[in-house]
């Protein structure tokens, strides 16, 4: 497709944000044709960006230069996906209710598909520690119906967030067993702090549209979640952070960006929903947002905080 380009529509609300933008920078609409575009992540080695079309049963590729194509289809309905520090796809498979790895011979070695001997929910978006070991959210989006999976019985007790130790032990543990539906999940810079976004208000409005922060511990323990932030309507889905901690999350027809101490800095208006967003580019100064049918950019000032 041609790719579209608009004067970005913002809202500046703390002077920090005009900051990060760049005075000069357009919004593009690199793809469209998507179904619910989800998951972005960026490979700089390939100069590529990676992300899902849930519906469509695929993942799809944006190389800058070239264009968009079909990646991996079918894809097991996959949402969310991150990278290890050896630079491997980690990804959540609605389909196969697995986080799956791809390696670099493009074998996948499934990561976690049960916890205490019953099938996951439906595995939603992940990240990885510096020390290896991979953290998920298990919401049940996969298995509601047949448009983004195969509906299904739940076999879990609930929607929790999920430690898997991928070395010698290769142990999963539920480290968060009180949200109503986890679904965003990033740790900030120094991976001092965990934030989970909870989407539980998409199928009932009396429940959550919220981020929450936890302190992250020795041997990965998490202390006691505290909010950070909170929406009146739409949900935040999908999030990254910038290397000072700023948090720039997905919140309805928008991205939102939130100061580390949960203040509201500005918002990028976007003409679809927005699913999730990442930094990508070779200095990570480009934002990249999956928003419903469609994959945008704008190019801003900060830099993201994504490794590798």
């Amino acid at each position: 497709m041609t790719i579209k380009v608009f004067e970005p529509d913002v809202d500046v609300i703390d002077s920090r944000f005009g900051a990060m933008l760049q005075g000069n920078a357009r919004m593009e609409q690199l793809c469209d044709g998507c179904r619910w575009a989800e998951g972005p992540v960026w490979f700089g080695d390939r100069n590529a960006l990676i992300w899902s079309d849930i519906p469509n049963n695929r993942m799809l590729a944006w190389i800058d230069g070239f264009g968009a194509g079909i990646y991996r289809a079918p894809s097991n309905y996959a949402n969310g996906h991150t990278r290890d520090r050896e630079g491997r796809l980690v990804s959540c498979e609605h389909g196969t209710r697995r986080v799956t790895r791809t390696e670099p011979d493009g074998s996948i070695t499934v990561l976690a598909d049960r916890y205490k001997g019953k099938r996951l929910n439906s595995p939603n978006d992940v990240v990885v520690k510096s020390d290896g070991t991979v953290w998920f959210t298990d919401p049940p989006y996969g298995i509601l119906t047949d448009y983004e999976g195969y509906k299904s019985p739940l076999e879990q007790p609930g929607c929790y967030v999920y430690r898997v130790d991928t070395g010698k032990k290769g142990t999963i543990e539920a480290v968060i067993t009180d949200m109503v539906k986890p679904n965003g999940i990033a740790f900030s810079p120094d991976e001092s702090v965990l934030y989970v976004a909870d989407t539980g208000a998409s199928h009932d409005p009396d429940c959550p549209r919220a981020i929450w922060s936890y302190p992250v511990k020795r041997g990965g323990k998490l202390g006691k979640g505290k909010l950070f932030a909170e929406l009146d309507e739409g949900v935040y889905d999908g999030f990254r952070l910038d290397t000072d901690g700023n948090i720039w999350t997905s919140a309805g027809r928008g991205v939102n960006c939130y100061a580390p101490d949960g203040t509201l800095l500005g918002r990028i208006h976007v003409p679809e929903v927005v699913a999730n967003v990442a930094f990508g580019a070779p200095r990570r100064n480009r934002l990249f947002i999956t928003a419903t049918t469609s994959l945008y950019s704008l190019y801003v000032s900060a830099t993201g905080a994504q490794h590798p």
